[in-house]
């Protein structure tokens, strides 16, 4: 008799949990607790285990491959960690620059625009909300078509957060001020806050536009839906 393939054990719902990249999110999570915990004891401290929690997000997603442990769980995980970890320090750069309302606006794009497109992506049966092959939008297939775009334009907006933070000297900056100030200097730190002020309008176009894409989206399936009653 011909030996019968013994079926791949299916994996519970601990190691899940526990999964590599996962096991790397609970640690990003961690480090996001404590950095803002001491983030206006020590800048400097902060701004690095919050760009060390950044590097994390990559790390965790190569390791997501490499070791074949992508998950739907790990992508919410991901996904929360970033847009709760970018939402906490866009709230306290609101305290410490004005016009607050740049900042907290910037932030509720970032989260609507981020649900939307995982929701739009999960109702019509995507299996990723970086699938968007279907789009017509050339910026936005670019943006999740190319890893090294799409990751230019994220260090671009946590770099210019951070460098924002470091530089602030009071709770009353003039936003506009500090930033013209800075570019005007010449030094490394002028070019680093020009190059990631360029990514990071790019990324808010982006998000301007995911927004719009996965709102049509839901709208669409809401007028099939309509259509096949």
């Amino acid at each position: 008799m011909a030996n019968k393939s013994k079926p791949k054990p299916k994996p519970s719902q601990l190691s899940v949990y526990l999964y590599i990249p996962n096991i790397i999110g609970y640690i990003r999570i961690l480090l996001n607790c404590y950095a803002f915990a001491i983030c206006f004891s020590s800048k400097r401290l902060f701004s690095a285990l919050y760009f060390l929690s950044f590097v994390c997000d990559a790390v965790d997603g190569w390791c997501a491959r490499k070791f074949n442990q992508a998950s739907t769980f790990g992508a919410v995980l991901d996904m929360v960690t970033d847009r709760i970890s970018t939402a906490c320090l866009l709230v306290i750069l609101s305290q410490v620059y004005r016009p607050s309302l740049v900042f907290l606006s910037l932030l509720a794009l970032d989260i609507a625009s981020h649900w939307l497109q995982m929701y739009s992506s999960f109702l019509v049966g995507k299996a990723s909300h970086k699938d968007v092959k279907d789009s017509s939008n050339w910026l936005f297939k670019l943006y999740y078509g190319n890893r090294m775009f799409m990751g230019y334009c994220c260090v671009a907006c946590e770099v210019l957060y951070i460098a924002l933070f470091l530089i602030s000297k009071n709770h009353t900056e003039d936003l506009m001020d500090v930033v013209v100030t800075t570019l005007k200097v010449g030094s490394p730190l002028s070019v680093l806050v020009g190059v990631s002020l360029f990514g990071c309008s790019i990324k808010q176009i982006i998000n301007i536009i995911q927004m719009k894409t996965a709102a049509d989206a839901c709208v669409l399936y809401d007028t099939e839906k309509k259509q096949k009653m």
